[in-house]
């Protein structure tokens, strides 16, 4: 059975303000682009009655050449919103904003050419058109808060170039008429006052529209980021919670069945003293099987509760090997494997004595348990890199590759192999969480039927430089290993994400 091998909790992380503000300026954009429609609309309705006041006030050519590079420049900007909507309507902020700078220039211009009939009138026109311009203008002024208050840039750029240009038509046309006529001369005055007041009210209030845009898209994206959040934490919540009930269920079922037997022997040996002989090593063997379920599900414990104690130092590898062939030879020997440890060289590793023999052992006993011909190797070798590799070569059943995910999880059991019966399902997950712990790198190669390598790899960054022995120190770097005997054919690996790897428990 494949089980889930996402972890049983999330913590939750904030995004970088640079997300979160790359995401900002997107919508903003986007808003402005959703209204461009509206005032496109709008402009191009606003023509045909600014030429119908101005006839017959200002020369024919004049209102033609203003009214064919209006409506030319309003083309140019409706071809590109369609193609913004083609390129950059799914893009994040940084593409979006180059697109705006890149055409900032149309709003410029649109701005100056909405600016030029109040420069044709002014002073030369009757009051009844001057004052409709006078409104036009205002008008356009009014709507660029709503066409383009989202995104402030642009809308600064189009309220400059339009009240500026107007400012500097009011006094050119005044300098150009003289200021002898001072009735017309304090017109002028007041009128580049209010235009100058108008300007500020409309600077303020797109800077306030823009910051409310703001807030409220930034409010929604931390919304967003609040129910993404609860939306993982009731999920791992939900795996916690099965992943508890499978343990359960699997430590109660595992443990019933020695318990069940022990039952068993005590009541035969009750019936039948004589037994005793025949019965006794039975109920050794059914303790044996209750200690190693209490001492894997104590040790998983320590490692989750973060108890489990790390005591770093220098570890000589070829006496860790001596000590892991005395206790694993003879029962590699019971079933006529053979086993055979290879180092090649005087060697050190810094490391937790304890802690790197319980994760070669368990890869040990689990190659023993499901190799039922052949041999067992365990050889170190040097990478370029320097990362030193304990490899656990087996002849045994193999693993298939959608078991190479699961088997870390608590009680997994590969049920179509021989020797599972008899395995409690916890080795592999304590070599998994332990080498999680020390910072080490698990993977696994394996063909079904030919047998799989574990490789536990321990990274530079974990070794300490002064630790190396003599010997070791005595050979350069990049030196190869010496040959390590002959194994079969390496199967294709399957290196598991976040440091796992797969076997047959």
């Amino acid at each position: 059975m494949l089980v889930d091998t996402q972890p049983a909790t999330y913590q939750h992380v904030p995004a970088a303000p640079e997300v979160r503000d790359d995401w900002v300026d997107a919508q903003l954009i986007g808003v402005v682009m959703d209204n461009a429609v509206f005032s496109l609309v709008a402009a191009v309705l606003v023509v045909p009655g600014l030429l119908f006041i101005m006839w017959g006030e200002i020369a024919p050519w004049v209102l033609l050449v203003w009214a064919a590079s209006v409506l030319g420049v309003l083309a140019v900007r409706y071809r590109l919103f369609g193609v913004y909507r083609l390129r950059y309507d799914s893009v994040g902020g940084g593409r979006r904003q180059a697109f705006m700078k890149r055409y900032a220039w149309t709003w410029a211009l649109v701005g100056v050419l909405w600016a030029v009939p109040m420069g044709l009138v002014y002073l030369q026109a009757s009051l009844q058109v001057q004052f409709v311009c006078g409104l036009v203008l205002a008008g356009h002024g009014l709507l660029s808060l709503t066409a383009f208050g989202a995104w402030f840039p642009a809308f600064r750029t189009y309220v400059n170039c339009l009240l500026g240009t107007v400012m500097a038509f009011q006094l050119g046309i005044q300098t150009w008429l003289g200021w002898g006529n001072a009735e017309e001369a304090r017109l002028t005055m007041v009128l580049v006052f209010l235009l100058g007041v108008f300007w500020f009210l409309l600077y303020v209030a797109g800077r306030s529209l823009h910051s409310i845009y703001r807030s409220s898209f930034e409010l929604q994206f931390s919304n967003q980021e609040l129910i993404d959040s609860l939306t993982q934490q009731t999920r791992a919540a939900l795996r916690a919670v099965a992943t508890k009930n499978r343990f359960l269920a699997s430590a109660a079922h595992d443990l019933r069945q020695p318990v069940h037997a022990l039952g068993l022997y005590a009541d035969w040996l009750a019936s039948e003293p004589e037994m005793a002989r025949e019965i006794s090593p039975r109920i050794l063997q059914s303790t044996r099987a209750i200690n190693e379920l209490f001492d894997s599900l104590f040790d998983l414990t320590r490692i989750d509760a973060g108890n489990y104690k790390v005591r770093l130092q220098v570890v000589d590898v070829q006496q860790l090997l001596a000590d892991l062939a005395l206790q694993y030879e003879p029962m590699a020997a019971a079933k006529s494997l053979r086993m055979r440890f290879h180092v090649g060289r005087p060697s050190t590793v810094w490391s937790d004595p304890v802690v790197l023999r319980r994760i070669l052992g368990n890869l040990l006993s689990n190659a023993i348990k499901h190799t039922q011909r052949g041999g067992i190797l365990l050889a170190l070798r040097w990478r370029n890199d320097g990362t030193k590799v304990f490899e656990v070569w087996d002849t045994g059943v193999g693993i298939a590759h959608e078991h190479q995910k699961a088997i870390f999880q608590e009680f997994f059991r590969v049920l179509q192999h021989q020797g599972t019966e008899d395995s409690l399902g916890l080795g592999l997950t304590i070599v998994s969480k332990l080498a999680t712990l020390m910072g080490y790198r698990l993977s696994v190669s394996s063909q079904p039927g030919r047998g799989s390598v574990f490789r536990v790899m321990l990274p530079v960054f974990t070794q300490k430089a002064d630790g190396e022995s003599a010997g070791e120190g005595d050979s350069s770097p990049g030196r190869p290993p010496q040959p390590t005997p002959p194994m079969p054919p390496e199967p294709q690996a399957a290196p598991l994400a976040g440091g796992g790897a797969g076997g047959v428990q």
